[in-house]
């Protein structure tokens, strides 16, 4: 293994190996002899889902299935043997060991133009601190996920750019940002009636990257009980890291829901929660917003909420020009957190490109008691399905960044707080910024437009606040009384036209 690991070190030509022990997919479905592609990798996934699920089977010794937290962290990968080290490329990779809840294991193959070469476990890329294990607790590893090094901040150091571990998740960074938020390649039954599927990734290709160049491409084959699929990421690291992804589906079996483009994310509480929760903290959250652009071009912005039930909302469009989950709060103040900060945390856009047909924005807040379950997930769920035998293509930029402008060139809304003013009646204080506001202030010509579907608003107003230059929109809403859930839309105009996003926001009395 060692002599083997020093080979694709050192450069040259890679070679297709084969190993005897190998417990793949099936030779045919890897034996590639002129480099791999997006094509490729989508017959691969047709082929294979003509054929039942390969189950999963638990090869890890039991030592290894029964590592604590603790005992994991000290298995870390040597950053000498990185692949690309030597070569002195801008991309470097290294490597996660299996153990405790990363029990799944993928096949790795480097792709160097023509030649496409398996990259095996080893032991010796990795040190164990004061685990203790033997030949026959290793026999048989794969390695459970990768993660991408790039100089991403500083010319001198190679920063975590991305990281593809369990499931089909991954998660990626901007300059001066740190890890929240995640992304998956697909979503199955993600809020519907039943348990919700998770596909995995089995097999990544990993191109090997210009030196001079600043992209780098994985492809990755998926599959779970109903579907297999492929996935191409072209990652273009920067202040805004872009993902450039495409994901085809083949079904196995009829598949009447499922999410393109899944983000999942942490909210626990907010300016807008009416819950208390014995912290010392602010507000604890990894986002606070989705942000949406519809097919006609009107942005909204519905904040994320944890009222202690299960919400799904759907955003029905055709298609829609982006949607995301953002962290807008970027104030430490507002966190208090000096080990988490959740004020670098990244924000993620979707920005469509192609053909996405009818469907929905779909967001689904799942009730939680601490910050330590993402309990946020937000995906593009096509209108219908999949019936057995059919296939779906999707492609999207995923956009990993901090604050932008651009997004949206409007009016947003900083803080959303709410209160209570009544039976039935809730109080809802918007903060909302842009410098055209500030301006339309001086001559009186904005106008508040709030409307709720099942409910009556009424105590408005609106007036500008000079202590911090942003638009303060105060309003009561009375549910209808047989009203279980009363929608809220509300905006500032000037002169008929939109100066802010539309926020919206979902009541359940």
């Amino acid at each position: 293994m060692k002599a083997y690991a020093n080979t694709w070190r050192r450069g040259g030509a890679l070679a297709v190996i084969v190993l005897g022990g190998w417990t793949g997919l099936g030779h045919d479905l890897y034996a590639a002899t002129n480099g791999m592609d997006f094509e490729q990798v989508k017959a691969k996934a047709r082929e294979l889902a003509s054929r039942p699920i390969r189950e999963d089977r638990l090869d890890l010794a039991q030592k290894l299935r029964e590592i604590t937290y603790d005992q994991m962290r000290e298995i870390r990968f040597d950053p000498r043997e990185a692949v690309w080290r030597r070569e002195r490329l801008p991309f470097q990779l290294q490597f996660f060991h299996p153990g405790g809840p990363q029990q799944t294991q993928i096949d790795v193959f480097l792709v160097d133009g023509d030649a496409v070469s398996e990259l095996p476990f080893s032991r010796d890329f990795f040190s164990y601190g004061t685990n203790k294990f033997n030949w026959f607790d290793m026999r048989g590893l794969k390695f459970s996920g990768f993660r991408v090094h790039y100089p991403l901040n500083r010319p001198d150091v190679l920063d975590e750019l991305i990281v593809f571990q369990g499931a089909t998740y991954f998660r990626a960074l901007a300059q001066n940002l740190i890890y929240g938020l995640s992304a998956r390649a697909l979503a199955v039954n993600c809020g519907g009636p039943g348990m919700e599927e998770f596909p995995r990734f089995r097999t990544f290709w990993i191109h090997r990257p210009d030196k001079e160049g600043a992209k780098m491409l994985v492809l990755g084959l998926f599959e779970g009980p109903s579907l297999t699929g492929a996935a191409a990421f072209l990652v273009k690291p920067g202040a805004q890291t872009v993902v450039e992804a495409r994901v085809a589906v083949f079904a196995r079996t009829d598949l009447p829901r499922y999410g393109i483009a899944p983000l999942t994310s942490m909210f626990w509480y907010g300016k807008n929660t009416a819950r208390k929760f014995a912290d010392f903290r602010p507000e604890v959250h990894d986002s606070d917003g989705l942000l949406m652009q519809t097919s006609a071009g009107e942005w909204l912005w519905r904040p994320l909420e944890n009222d202690g039930r299960l919400r799904m909302s759907l955003f029905r469009d055709k298609q829609p020009k982006g949607f995301g989950l953002f962290q807008r709060e970027r104030n430490f103040a507002a966190y208090e957190d000096l080990e988490a900060l959740y004020q670098r945390r990244p924000s993620a856009w979707v920005r469509p490109t192609g053909d996405w047909g009818e469907g929905a924005i779909k967001l689904v807040e799942i009730e939680t008691e601490n910050e330590f379950m993402d309990n946020i997930v937000a995906f593009w769920e096509p209108a219908n399905g999949l019936k057995a035998g059919g296939t779906a293509e999707f492609a999207y930029q995923l956009v990993w960044l901090g604050d932008d402008p651009a997004l949206p060139p409007l009016g947003r809304c900083l803080a959303t707080r709410t209160g209570w003013a009544g039976p039935r009646t809730k109080k809802f204080v918007l903060d909302l910024v842009w410098p055209t506001l500030a301006r339309e202030a001086e001559g009186g010509k904005v106008e508040p437009v709030v409307h709720a579907d099942h409910g009556k608003v009424n105590g408005l107003s609106s007036e500008f606040n000079p202590y911090d230059k942003t638009w303060r929109l105060a309003f009561n809403v009375t549910a209808d009384d047989k009203a279980d859930a009363v929608g809220v839309r509300a905006t500032l105009k000037a002169a008929g036209q939109p100066q802010t996003e539309t926020w919206t926001y979902l009541w359940r009395p």
